[in-house]
């Protein structure tokens, strides 16, 4: 069966049925000039026209430029007063580096801290580290640091610090 017998046996249209719909047309109008922006209004700024050679450009542009400098400006005290903290702390173990009490609490935290990180550490590779364990751990550590509180208060009795 070819085009022309399936076309034939078809309904038949008119010519006018037949052909496309026509296009929709733009009405032209004069009421949408309302809903334009008014040029003069206060909104609406103009650039100068040294615009592009000006280092700061927006009010946001300044606005972030001066945040960063007053947070460079606080970074700066903190760093001040850290080194001055970290001063104090050095003058501080000098005129107490001769104290036994001194000496006895850094060597006894060295050694607990030690042997609790290498415990710690076997424990872990092991597979055996479990919170009860730090649990434990942690109250022996506790246990120590009062008695050594209770022990220094007797010999800072003795030997205050300088």
């Amino acid at each position: 069966m070819s085009y022309a017998d399936i076309a034939a046996k078809g309904p038949k249209q008119s010519p006018e049925d037949a052909r496309a719909p026509a296009q929709v047309e733009v009405e032209h109008s004069d009421e949408s000039v309302h809903s334009l922006i008014d040029v003069d209004s206060p909104h609406i700024s103009s650039v100068p026209s040294d615009y592009e050679s000006q280092s700061v450009k927006t009010d946001t542009q300044a606005e972030r430029i001066e945040r960063e400098e007053e947070i460079k400006e606080t970074a700066k005290d903190l760093k001040h007063k850290a080194a001055a903290k970290a001063q104090s702390a050095k003058d501080k173990a000098r005129r107490n580096a001769d104290n036994p009490v001194v000496i006895s609490n850094a060597v006894g935290l060295a050694l607990v801290g030690g042997i609790l990180g290498i415990g710690a550490y076997r424990k872990y590779v092991r597979g055996e580290l479990t919170g009860k364990v730090v649990a434990a751990w942690a109250g022996v550590v506790g246990l120590f640091a009062v008695g050594d509180y209770y022990v220094s208060q007797y010999f800072f009795k003795r030997n205050p610090p300088k």
